[in-house]
């Protein structure tokens, strides 16, 4: 499986939100400068994020965004799953729930990718954003700028 830049630079957002939002809202335009993401891109991300309710804009002079619950309670498969929908390693209907193609009783690789799945959201799953602030206080950005 490999994320767009819409996941990437999703998540390296919202972090940059959890760390910095918590005195104030942030514009995008800050953001943007300390991510080195297009301010016009992060515009579609962040309504993305605010229409899955992860993030809340506020108006005024001092206006920007800000999480909408605390990152903690934020999931980095909350995140992706809003960017990116599902995670799934191949187009195969069987990992939806579905009923699959033709093929699908008779198919030896669908444990495989079923298996990858279920790790993949498991990880996701279970790492919250208010851990990733923590083990970004040692690092020199702290927001995960690698890519």
């Amino acid at each position: 499986m490999r994320l767009s830049t819409k996941g990437r630079y999703g998540l390296k957002a919202i972090i940059d939100l959890a760390i910095y939002s918590a005195e104030a809202p942030v514009s995008i335009h800050s953001i943007s400068v300390r991510q080195e993401i297009s301010e016009r891109y992060l515009e579609q991300i962040i309504a993305r994020l605010r229409k899955a309710g992860l993030v809340v804009s506020v108006r005024g002079v001092t206006g920007g965004y800000r999480l909408a619950k605390p990152a903690a309670e934020i999931s980095v498969g909350d995140v992706l799953y809003a960017l990116e929908g599902d995670l799934n390693p191949v187009d195969c209907k069987a990992l939806n729930g579905s009923e699959g193609c033709k093929n699908s009783d008779a198919c030896l690789t669908k444990y495989v990718w079923q298996q990858i799945h279920e790790s993949i959201q498991n990880t996701v799953d279970h790492i919250y954003l208010g851990e990733l602030v923590e083990r970004g206080k040692g690092c020199r950005k702290g927001t995960g700028n690698e890519q």
